[in-house]
């Protein structure tokens, strides 16, 4: 699956255009608040919220940003990945 990057989401449209799977995590004073993560239906089960938010993860990391989890995914999603506890 192909994801689009911009500066605070990342996502995958299907051949419509329309939106199947995207993270978003506005970005104010330094932290990037990963509040919103949705796949369609069709797609769970598949690994894709896990690869959406290894995806946000790195990009706020290489832009220098700590992180902030407020969905309910992203906040487990933390707790089961350590190495990345120092972005918080």
């Amino acid at each position: 699956m192909e994801f689009q990057h911009e500066q605070d989401s990342i996502y995958a449209t299907d051949k419509s255009g329309n939106r199947i799977a995207e993270v978003t995590f506005p970005i104010s004073n330094g932290v990037a608040n990963i509040n919103h993560t949705y796949v369609d239906p069709a797609l769970r089960g598949q690994g894709v919220a896990d690869q959406l938010l290894t995806a946000a993860v790195e990009q706020i990391r290489s832009a220098g940003l700590k992180a902030s989890p407020t969905c309910s995914y992203a906040i487990r999603w933390f707790a089961e990945h350590p190495e990345y506890l120092y972005l918080l």
